[in-house]
């Protein structure tokens, strides 16, 4: 009898987990099926890379757009948005027919922009808050998903990337511009970004080395379907 009470208090207790998934407990539920990333996560320490003068004096915006083919009537995302600084020069470049998405994870950051897009008039454009497992995009809707000096500060990479790649359309591309150094040092290694988008279904198109941009552009389309989240091994650090 007492044997059978102890065992049935140890399946009570495996069933309420807090063994087995206390390891995750940090973690947001939805990234729980997902692996974590094999490396440092950087913190966000702020929401631009330079100044907005300082980069346009370097023409930085324009040779990456011209670089990602963004033309007029596109519809583009712009993830980890920030100050605006890409959202209103690709809302500039897509024009009055094409559709620009801002989003950023801190509620603080999209109440400021969203004043910025209305003070500026900018009515092509509009924010969402995304969160770190997932930019919570509309399915089959963007020619381009921009990411800008902010992919390792992603928390959730694996899962980010599985729940961002329906958003996509059949010939979209996502547009990484990141710096080539270690995360933890803000930035992402090009062998390590392109086997965790690998890892999620993405193929490597073109690595091009933009220092005016501070690093590079990597542009990525999609080659397999998403994997079974359970499937998936982290890259490590030394790829």
């Amino acid at each position: 009898m007492q044997l059978r009470g102890l065992a049935g208090c140890l399946l009570l207790l495996a069933g309420c987990g807090p063994f087995a998934s206390d390891k995750d407990h940090d973690r947001p539920a939805a990234a729980r099926a997902f692996p974590r990333a094999d490396r440092p996560v950087a913190p966000i320490v702020s929401t631009r890379w330079s100044s907005e003068e300082a980069r346009d004096r370097l023409n930085e915006a324009e040779d990456i757009m011209d670089r990602a083919g963004i033309r007029p009537g596109m519809t583009v995302a712009d993830i980890g948005a920030g100050e605006g600084y890409y959202t209103v020069r690709l809302a500039n470049r897509v024009g009055p027919k094409g559709r620009v998405l801002a989003e950023d994870i801190m509620p603080e950051v999209i109440e400021a922009l969203s004043r910025r897009i209305t003070r500026e008039d900018w009515g092509n454009v509009s924010v969402k808050l995304g969160a770190p497992e997932d930019p919570r995009l509309p399915e089959n809707s963007f020619d381009r998903i921009f990411m800008v000096h902010m992919y390792h500060e992603i928390a959730e990479p694996y899962a980010f990337l599985w729940n961002l790649s329906p958003a996509l359309k059949p010939d979209g591309e996502l547009i990484v511009v990141d710096a080539n150094r270690p995360t933890v040092q803000h930035g992402t290694p090009p062998r390590l970004l392109a086997c965790e988008f690998a890892a999620m279904g993405f193929r490597l198109v073109e690595l091009v080395p933009k220092p005016t941009a501070g690093g590079y552009i990597a542009r990525f389309r999609r080659s397999t379907a998403r994997p079974d989240p359970r499937s998936v091994i982290p890259c490590a650090m030394r790829s």
